[in-house]
């Protein structure tokens, strides 16, 4: 067997069952290999950066890595804005990237690159294989730092000619890392915290936004009163009915500043304190109170859930939380077709169990309002800001879990970065529905423009945030990708075609008109 193949057989070994990829010249043993050995299921998508996506949203909901397969500098180059999403997801992704033969690279041919340098700010374990007998043992390092809590992004450089020449075998497996218990001192710490009268919260990021670790945190909330909050962008939450409810911080800074106002202790479970996401000329950047204090209950590395457990039988906690979202079911709206009766329309016809991508921007806030109380669901943010992550991370979750269905409400302006997406989840068959809001605006950068501080903007700034002339057409778009669509101008159209959708697998998009 050549190196590739080695390589192959030991992502498989160790678990890693789906490659997304986007290949090229120096990649074609590694894609020759995905015929000879078994339990691989290898996905193409036509642009890097939806493959990265893809990855990401795989990785949140299957809880382990896919593979992805990049095409030298360039490739990973195009895939950048996503990894940096995944990288602030902590998701675990094996990032696989072809590079020229190593005697090659002294003749610096045009496609050759800093790959290094590209990689480094995304990865959080970085190597390069030098030779066909060790590349399996760099996959199976790979996949192992991957799963390293809370999860990071194993980028993997590969030679062509370390996939091209002969290999002994394939690696094992190696032992799968596992979140470290938080120490007794720092469970005591809170639970003495928690016993002052002050006013506290605690901010939930990774695994603690379970099932399992909502719980831990809303018996805690019964017992003291403590608020149970989540970053604007959480990686993953378990919501709707059933589930506890949980505070997520506003966006812009003087929203976060009035929402944590008052609070005197902030207890951090996997999570930083929230800053503002930009900064603003006369406005803070540091959101916490001044004068609030600030303990770590549990770092991201540590299990957060397990510590939240921890505390809630240390300060005696009811068995029962608090704060659980009864199931209600919206009302199917009348009226005029918006943002928000689009948002009741999602939250009535949602099905339990489902996922839902979210990259709605100024549209999402009907959507996140009408699903709170819906059926049970998991939702997924745009971790990193860098727009053009909802469409592939719905394919991703959708590959991860074939029997769930998918929604993914976005934005028109940010769904354009990435709408090949639309491709692969027509060519593999994907149970995802798209709704788009089309505004023909980049409307959050026209708040943003008010909001830096530029004074008087003419036709010319104006026009670098508006998206018409000419208007993009949603329905054609899809259905040039392959997938089912149709255009909402009314709320009965939008009633009818998202109802239906609910009902049958398959992807489809509904451009909703706003």
């Amino acid at each position: 067997m050549n190196g590739a193949e080695s390589l192959v057989r030991t992502l498989v070994g160790a678990g890693v069952e789906v490659c997304f990829t986007n290949p090229g010249t120096s990649e074609m043993h590694f894609v020759a290999a995905l015929d000879k050995v078994e339990g691989m299921r290898a996905i193409l998508g036509l642009f890097e950066g939806a493959v990265t996506g893809m990855a990401d949203g795989y990785g949140r909901m299957a809880e382990k890595p896919a593979a992805t397969l990049l095409h030298l500098g360039p490739g990973l180059a195009n895939g950048l804005a996503n990894l940096h999403n995944a990288r602030r997801a902590a998701t675990p992704i094996v990032n696989i990237v072809g590079d020229h033969a190593t005697y090659h690279l002294q003749y610096d041919a045009p496609l050759a690159s800093d790959l290094m340098g590209f990689a480094r700010p995304v990865s959080g374990w970085l190597q390069s294989s030098t030779s066909a007998h060790t590349v399996a043992a760099d996959g199976a390092r790979a996949v192992q730092a991957s799963l390293q809590s809370p999860g990071q992004i194993a980028t993997l450089l590969l030679p062509a000619d370390t996939a091209w020449n002969e290999a002994e075998r394939p690696a094992p497996a190696l032992p799968r890392p596992v979140a470290q218990p938080v120490a007794q001192e720092a469970v005591d710490q809170v639970a003495a915290a928690l016993g002052n009268g002050k006013k506290t919260a605690i901010l939930v990021r990774g695994a603690g936004l379970k099932e399992q670790g909502l719980v831990a945190a809303g018996r805690i909330a019964a017992k003291t009163g403590a608020r149970i909050m989540c970053d604007t962008f959480a990686p993953r939450l378990q919501r709707g009915a059933g589930r506890v409810v949980v505070e997520r911080i506003p966006y812009f800074a003087e929203q976060i500043l009035e929402f944590l106002a008052g609070t005197e202790q902030l207890i951090l479970v996997g999570a930083k304190p929230p800053v503002s996401f930009f900064a603003y000329p006369g406005k803070p950047s540091w959101c916490t109170p001044e004068d609030c204090r600030i303990i770590h209950l549990a770092h991201p590395h540590e299990d957060g859930t397990g510590a939240l457990e921890a505390v809630a039988s240390v300060i005696g906690a009811p068995k029962e939380p608090v704060n659980i979202a009864p199931f209600e079911r919206p009302e199917l709206p009348t009226g005029k077709l918006n943002a928000f009766t689009a948002g009741q329309v999602i939250g009535h016809f949602l099905p339990e169990n489902s996922i839902i991508s979210d990259e709605a921007a100024t549209s999402g806030m009907g959507v996140n309002f009408y699903t709170t109380n819906a059926a049970p669901h998991d939702h997924l943010s745009l971790t990193g800001g860098a727009i053009g992550q909802g469409l592939p991370l719905a394919t991703g979750a959708a590959v991860a879990c074939p029997d769930r269905k998918v929604v993914c409400p976005h934005g028109d302006g940010g769904a354009m970065y990435t709408l090949q997406a639309l491709w692969t989840q027509a060519r593999e068959k994907l149970d995802v529905t798209t709704v788009i809001f089309a505004n023909r605006s980049y409307a959050i950068l026209n708040v943003e423009l008010m909001r830096v501080g530029a004074e008087n903007p003419g036709p010319k700034a104006l026009s670098m945030l508006d998206l018409h002339n000419p208007e993009l057409n949603w329905v054609h778009l899809a259905q040039g990708m392959g997938v089912e669509a149709s255009r909402a101008e009314t709320i009965e159209d939008f009633i009818d075609q998202f109802g239906a959708a609910m009902k049958v697998r398959g992807p489809r998009l509904i451009e909703v008109m706003i």
